[in-house]
Parts: structure tokens; sequence; C-alpha cells
């Protein structure tokens, strides 16, 4: 047995994004918390996130209301999406969006002056909104965000960074054979020391964000895998919605450059979707033309490069002027410049990439899950927000909505919490070291190809269950592995990607139709019943 190293905590906040700072911001106050970041403070979606955070700041604007944006939410989602969610998000925007500029996010304003009436923000029009909703900064509003909340929580003296750290698995009261099922803390990965460290906590929220890294293309950043869906599930928790993967119609296909996401304000200031030739396509598709909701536009594209036989579509911005693209998105500009494409001149080659998890953790308004003291905040969790399919930009504002919820419900239930028990620490004595990583290589390769080929844009059942068969070969073999061997963030992240996508594959097979982001060949129709597809832990997963 090695001993090991044990932190202690009012609330231990998995992921330092928006959702997780937001949370453990609202929290410090009153709470002593942890936040725990498994590479650098920055590196997860929220630092990429390039359009911006949708809300009905003021009702003169644009002539726009919360009822519209409540409408164009669920348009997107397909029916699918829990009204009570979308109701709750959507009215606490203006709340949500005013803490963010009281922390110093500086969002961009209008050059020319406003009456008192009108709000001072420039706006942003994205694919399936009817109005000028987004803040943004210039294109690059996520990071944004998050260099402003990395501030505020750095000069915090109730928050404490654990970066470079990554989740193993959650402790509860079940697994440590005593009454209930409470969470306690968890067992993390020190990747500076190889160690394995031990975090008591009162309450544990997972902000650990989605899980698009089990695709082979995908413009989400390296930590996007899986980690707190998967560790919940193991834990007890139900998840929902796995099989609505949101596809971003438009990554720039650039061998140099192939994860780099070209924001939706993009189309919404104008931008035109054309084939090889020139000509357009999307009013082909549907009537909204380029500002349609994700999920059409990318089965668009993807029907197109196969109908072509071509690798890649295009995006033409090209006939604004060079001051307005240099002013809206510089960003945008700079790194197609680097890549050897000026957008001013010439069209950008794009192509489809994994870019959002719709479904996830299930919780209730306030953030908790099915564990006692154990809460979900942002993309890893499913709130019922999204539906079907995500409406663009909703994701940030569901990020602080949810995670100032969790924080007024974590800071009334504190004076009444429970210390955890005594934790054993965690044991190294019948393992080893790996002796072939590349086997861990290997079956990452193999299963990210899987899910593209077999559980990406079109499915159909055999695709679903040809997929299924290699995940489950794969998760047996990682299994062994992990059974047998120290732990590593590669084998960690393995782990985790290969039960999400054993979760979004079951999904997937468990809908017999065909709605917003999931397209089954085999069965085409809308649902005669619009509901959640939702997975218990503790049910038999045959389907």
């Amino acid at each position: 047995m090695n001993s090991n190293i044990e932190h202690n905590c009012d609330v231990l906040v998995i992921g330092s994004g928006a959702a997780g700072l937001s949370l453990a911001l609202c929290l410090a106050s009153k709470a002593k918390v942890i936040v725990l970041s498994k590479s650098g403070l920055s590196a997860g979606s929220t630092n990429y996130a390039q359009g911006g955070i949708a809300g009905v700041f003021n009702t003169a604007d644009d002539n726009d209301s919360v009822e519209e944006h409540i409408e164009d939410t669920k348009i997107a989602g397909g029916g699918l999406c829990d009204p009570d969610a979308v109701e709750f998000t959507l009215r606490n925007a203006h709340d949500s969006i005013e803490w963010l500029i009281q922390q110093g996010v500086p969002f961009d304003q209008k050059e020319e002056a406003v009456s008192e009436d009108q709000s001072p923000y420039h706006l942003h029009r994205e694919g399936g909104h009817s109005h000028r909703r987004i803040f943004h900064a210039a294109d690059h509003t996520g990071h944004t965000i998050q260099e402003t909340l990395n501030t505020r929580v750095l000069e915090n003296p109730n928050i404490t960074l654990l970066d470079h750290h990554n989740a193993i698995d959650l402790i509860t009261t079940r697994k440590l054979d005593l009454a209930g099922n409470r969470v306690v803390g968890a067992y993390v990965f020190n990747t500076e020391t190889n160690k394995v460290e031990t975090v008591k906590a009162k309450f544990v929220a997972l902000c650990t964000g989605g899980a698009s890294k089990v695709y082979q293309y995908t413009c989400n950043p390296e930590v996007s895998s899986g980690d707190g869906i998967a560790i919940a599930w193991r834990a007890g928790c139900r998840v929902a919605n796995m099989e609505f993967n949101q596809f971003h119609p438009t990554t720039l296909y650039n061998q140099k450059d192939r994860n780099f996401l070209l924001t939706e304000a993009l189309r919404g200031e104008g931008a035109l979707l054309k084939r090889p030739n020139g000509t357009r396509f999307m009013p082909d598709y549907d009537e909204r033309g380029e500002l349609a909701p994700r999920d059409i536009v990318a089965r668009a594209i993807d029907h197109e490069m196969k109908k072509l036989g071509v690798e890649c579509m295009y995006l033409d911005i090209s006939h604004k002027t060079p001051d307005f693209i240099r002013k809206h998105f510089p960003t945008i500009y700079e790194r197609c410049l680097k890549s050897g494409i000026d957008i001013i001149k010439e069209p950008i080659p794009i192509v489809p990439a994994a870019h959002f998890t719709c479904g996830g953790v299930m919780v209730d308004c306030r953030g908790r899950t099915d564990i006692e003291c154990l809460y979900a905040v942002g993309e890893v969790s499913y709130t019922g927000l999204h539906g079907a399919n995500r409406l663009a930009s909703n994701s940030l504002l569901e990020c602080v909505v949810y995670g100032q919820a969790a924080a007024k419900d974590i800071l009334g239930r504190l004076p009444l919490a429970i210390d955890p028990p005594a934790i054993p620490a965690w044991d190294e004595s019948q393992v080893t070291d790996a002796d072939e990583e590349v086997i861990i290589q290997h079956n990452w390769h193999e299963l990210r190809l899987t899910m593209w080929d077999y559980v990406g844009i079109v499915r159909t059942d055999k695709r679903l269950e040809r997929a299924m068969h290699r995940i489950k070969l794969l998760k047996d073999e990682v299994n062994e592995f992990y059974s047998n061997f120290r732990v590593s963030s590669n084998l960690l992240e393995l782990r985790n990607l290969l039960q999400v996508a054993e979760l979004i594959v079951r999904c997937a097979m468990k809908r017999k139709d065909s709605v917003g982001l999931h397209y089954n060949v085999d069965h085409p129709n809308k649902p005669a019943v619009y509901k959640p597809t939702i997975l218990s832990p503790f049910e038999n997963p045959q389907q």
C-alpha cells in the first residue's frame, strides 16, 4: 500500500472552463474550493469558443424577446428540448451575462452612440437564431471569458488550483461499503509526479466538458475525452441523449491546421457555403440557407462531399470589405493567413468535425445528479436545454447559469454537510509499469476511426452493430491493461473514451428514428413520441 498526498476542501470542482470557474467563483465567498485542471488552466473548450454567449439582454435590441430565444432553442432542438430547462436557462441569461460583465469580460460594444433604452453591446447573429443576440469579444469570446475568469480565480484566496491533475474515479460511500451512495471525494493522477493523490470533499462538481475526442476529426481541444461522463457512469449516474453529437459544419480543411473551427458568426455576417465550382448549395436543403441549424448544415455539407466525391466544401466571405473582415474576425483572418489562405480574397476550404456533446450526465435545474452531493455543470451534463441539437452559443450560457444555480444550492446545504469519512490511499501494490505503451496508442486510433466511420453524421443499424462489436473488444483489452499496470494520462483517457463510445452507440441503437443530430438511414422517420434516450448503469445493457 502506497501512502499518498491527501487534499481536503468543502467543494472539489473537476474542470477549469467556464462551468468550473463560474461555479468556483460563486462558491468562494463561503466555501473552501479546489479546482482540478487536467492540463493548464486554459486547456478546455471554453478557451477555444469563438462565437459568443447567447442571451436577450435588452428587449429594445432588434425587437428581440426571451420568448423568441426560447422558440429558436426549441426549434433547433428538434422537439426534444426539456421546456423547463429551456425556460430556466434563457430567463436567467440576463443575470448571467451581467455577472460576466461584472467579472470584467470586455464584450464588444457598438461604435455608434445609443439611446438610454438600448444596450451598448454589439451583437452577432448565428445559425438558428431569429435575432442578433450573441454577445462576443471579436471572434475569440471564449478566450476572453477564460482569461477573465482565470484572473478572478487566481486572486481568490479561497480557491486552490491543482493543475495537471487528472481525475481517475469518484469515491463514494457505496464504494467504501458504507450506507447510501454519497460522493466523498476523488482519486486524482498528478501528471507531473506520476503519483495518485486523494481529494476529500463534502461536495464534488463535474465540469469536465464533452467527449468529441472520441471521433477521429474534432475541432475541440485534446482534453475533451469524456472523463466526467465516464466517471459519473461508473459511480452510478444515469446519462441521457448520448446519440446527439454535434458536428460543427465548418472546420478548416488544411493539413497544417486540421482542428481550427470557423465560427458560426461568419455565416451570421453573410458568409456563403459553396461547392468547388463556386455555386451555393444550402438553399437546396433549407429555406434558411446558411443560417439553418447546425445539424442541417452539417448533413448538407456531408451529402455534397459524398455526392461530388470531393474532400471539402468552401465558406466564402470575400464579398465583404477587408476592413469588416479584419475587424470582426481577426483571429480567423490571421490563422487562415498562416495556412496560406487569404479569406479577404478567396473562399475557405471546410469540413464538418465533432464539436459538442448534447447529452451527458442527467441533472436537475440545480445541477444535482443521481448521487448525493455530486453535481455536473456544462457540457458534461444533460440538462435538457439542447435537445437533439444545440442552438449556437447557448452552451457558454448554460455553463454560467447552471454554475450559479449549483453554487446557490451547495451553499444552502453546506452548513449541514457531513464531513467525509476516512478514505484509503490508492493501492498500487499489485500493478507494474506498462510494458508496451504502443497498445494504448493503437487502440486509441482504432476507436476514433471506428466512431468516425460508423457513428458519424449519417448512421445505419449495421454500422452501429459493427462499432459496438469493436468497442467491446477494445474495452476488454483496456480494462485488462488498467487492472495490471500503473495508470497514465493516456490510459485514463482511453478508458474513459471507450466507456463514452459505448454509451453513444447504445443510445444510438436504442433510438429507432431520426431527429436532430442523429440520422439513421434505416430509420429516417421523425419520432412518434419526443422523449430523451436514458441509460442507467444498473439496467441490462442488451438492446
